[in-house]
């Protein structure tokens, strides 16, 4: 039995075919003779949808670049603006640092004439012991600037404490506040006499203690106390701070009580040195 023939079409027949179609698709357009409506529509109806596939990609691929190119935009005025508050927190910093020195500059400034009297020499911390108060510290002036033991430290509306030990270009100081310090002290109203003593512990309540007043003394709350005549090593008259409380001791003779220092012992940064030493025989 014989097989059939499968009908094959040659790759040169289907060009001759192809062309005669599109040659007589050609010349139907310029003849009224078949009407080229259905074949505008047979091509629209496979062209149409393929063009607006073609339009809706084209849309995406531009709504993607946009979108990356304003995420561009976005991240360089994000860049920019971080440069921008970076140099404005660092300007702002030199600002107020720069507040801050003036204002310890006018503190000293006004220290210096509140005791005009006395020779000074402004100095600045350069060292401190561990913690969070200035009870002991370093200055960079020394007896090549006229610095000698014993003499008086102001800061900050106030008395500071004693110079302890003294080098050439630098010197170490003991503050009112430290556990070995006692001043004698005295009102302003009165000239009551008292000893205040340094109390670590206490100044972190921002408080010294005084005691030794007389019973009979008219001392209230918000009374001055400033350095005694009396005192061995303390000119006379430096300001120290105001009472804020007064107790009279069970001895009914005697007075205790604590006081605000005018001096804030946990932010020194520059010190005045008195260039005077108190002429007393004490030690």
């Amino acid at each position: 039995m014989k097989k059939k023939n499968k009908f094959q079409l040659n790759s040169k027949h289907l060009l001759i075919i192809l062309t005669f179609v599109c040659i007589s698709a050609a010349a139907l357009t310029f003849t009224d003779v078949v009407s080229v409506g259905p074949v505008r529509n047979a091509v629209g109806f496979c062209i149409v949808p393929f063009q607006n596939g073609i339009n809706e990609v084209g849309k995406w691929l531009t709504q993607k670049g946009q979108r990356f190119r304003n995420a561009e935009n976005l991240s360089k005025e994000n860049k920019e603006l971080k440069n921008k508050i970076d140099d404005l927190t660092e300007q702002n910093n030199l600002l107020v640092q720069s507040q801050k020195e003036l204002s310890d500059l006018q503190q000293l400034y006004q220290l210096d004439k509140d005791y005009s009297e006395y020779e000074k020499v402004a100095a600045e911390v350069i060292a401190r012991n561990p913690g969070n108060w200035f009870h002991s510290f370093t200055i960079n002036r020394g007896s090549n600037h006229g610095i000698e033991k014993d003499m008086n430290v102001i800061a900050g509306g106030g008395l500071v404490g004693l110079v302890t030990e003294v080098g050439p270009d630098w010197a170490t100081v003991r503050s009112i506040i430290d556990d070995s310090s006692n001043v004698s002290a005295m009102t302003v109203s009165t000239s009551d006499t008292c000893i205040i003593s340094g109390d670590l512990r206490l100044i972190e309540e921002g408080k010294l203690a005084f005691s030794q007043m007389n019973a009979a003394s008219a001392v209230t709350v918000g009374e001055k106390l400033v350095t005694s005549e009396i005192s061995d090593k303390y000119l006379k008259g430096i300001l120290i701070g105001y009472v804020s409380e007064v107790t009279e001791d069970p001895n009914h003779l005697t007075n205790t009580g604590y006081l605000i220092p005018v001096v804030d012992f946990e932010h020194i940064s520059e010190v005045l040195v008195i260039r005077q030493l108190k002429q007393t025989g004490g030690n």
